[in-house]
């Protein structure tokens, strides 16, 4: 296996650290660390997940199909060592890239799988380590890490080597405190580039709001902006958000703090807090009821719905879709006021309750229904 760049073997990893240093002497100097609230879990969640993808997770999984490839298919064995560079490195970072935006997709779209990925957005500072912070799972079920595998026993190790650099040249960067791109905004000559740059590669704008605590600010998009490399995966599928700001907040509504054994080593240790994900026996239940909520809005206020029925914050949400293929109502209110907002998700004019309970359910509507008719198309004729 050839891995060798500028007569240097090995340099892809030196080249990483290289990375992770430059960052972090540079968050360092801007007076970010000094600062910074993080708690000695912090670090010890995001240096043990660097150290166990980068010394035995990825060396295991590409040991191990490197193996299998020799014993299996010898005779596709360095298949690619003939190809260009030109074609083999793009090739492989885009169908890497490809597989990684899905896979983070379904993190986000998947109980199970969320779990594992969970940790990484309980992060309530962006810094140079943050992006390693996963289950230890999470990697081990990656399909980018086989990806690398397989491509490597064909023969593009020097691809692979490239493209590791590149790659997570952007990943850090954007998971950065430096926010690189924050000043190329205000600069009138240099925010068309910038615009440009952010529709073919992450930025810290972009990647950064997919980090935010709620989209009630305006910015955050917790359920899109899910490239790691590429932004225009999230413009081809859909998910793709920019606003060109930062969030106010970052984390998760109702983190409970779980110890960093138990978000590292997910499901082998888990949470000794009754209300957490990751807790042993935890079920998500629904929570929504039949009947509307009657709430006080305020005018010019935004809120969020809940889409999913499991908030416990009805009919708002609090983030308990994170794991399913929900996504909040982002509304604002144009009146104060009574209103009634849907609590059964069946409601057709969401948020507000239009009394399709009434039709899943039994029975008529009730002296209580008819007057909450008449309440809500009174807010709604004053919009």
């Amino acid at each position: 296996m050839e891995n060798t760049l500028f007569g240097i073997e090995n340099f892809d990893g030196y080249a990483v650290i290289g990375i992770l240093l430059f960052f972090g002497l540079m968050e360092t100097l801007a007076g970010y660390l000094h600062r910074s609230q993080r708690k000695l879990g912090d670090w010890i969640q995001e240096a043990g997940s660097f150290f166990l993808l980068s010394l035995l997770i990825k060396p295991g999984i590409v040991l191990l199909v490197l193996s299998l490839g020799h014993w299996l298919l010898p005779q596709w064995q360095h298949s690619l060592s003939g190809w260009s560079m030109w074609v083999l490195l793009p090739a492989y970072l885009l169908i890497d890239d490809l597989l990684q935006y899905w896979y983070h997709r379904s993190a986000h779209e998947y109980p199970w799988l969320w779990k594992l990925h969970r940790p990484h957005h309980q992060a309530e500072e962006m810094g140079f380590f943050v992006s390693y912070r996963n289950a230890a799972l999470y990697y081990v079920l990656m399909p980018n890490i086989w990806w690398v595998a397989l491509i490597t026993f064909l023969g593009g190790a020097k691809a692979v080597a490239i493209g590791l650099i590149l790659k997570q040249l952007v990943i850090i960067s954007s998971h950065s405190r430096l926010r690189w791109d924050a000043p190329l905004y205000q600069s009138r000559w240099l925010r068309p580039l910038v615009r440009l740059l952010e529709r073919i590669i992450i930025t810290p704008a972009f990647h950064q709001a997919h980090h935010g605590k709620s989209m009630l600010d305006g910015i955050s998009d917790p359920n899109g902006n899910y490239g790691n490399m590429f932004s225009f995966w999230d413009q081809l599928f859909g998910t793709a958000t920019y606003t060109h700001q930062f969030p106010t907040e970052l984390g998760l509504p109702n983190d409970p703090k779980d110890k960093w054994t138990a978000s590292m080593f997910y499901p082998l240790v888990t949470s000794n807090k009754p209300q957490s994900e990751i807790a042993r026996g935890f079920r998500k239940r629904r929570t929504a009821s039949r009947e509307p909520a009657v709430v006080e809005l305020e005018q010019g206020r935004k809120y969020l719905w809940c889409r999913c029925g499991m908030s416990r914050s009805q009919p708002f949400c609090d983030g308990s879709h994170q794991g399913s293929k929900f996504k909040p109502l982002l509304f604002e209110a144009p009146k104060s006021g009574p209103v009634r907002l849907c609590n059964c998700k069946l409601t057709k004019q969401a948020p507000f309750c239009d009394f399709s309970h009434l039709k899943a359910g039994e029975g008529t509507a009730s002296r209580d229904t008819k007057g909450s008719k008449r309440e809500t198309k009174a807010y709604r004729s004053k919009t």
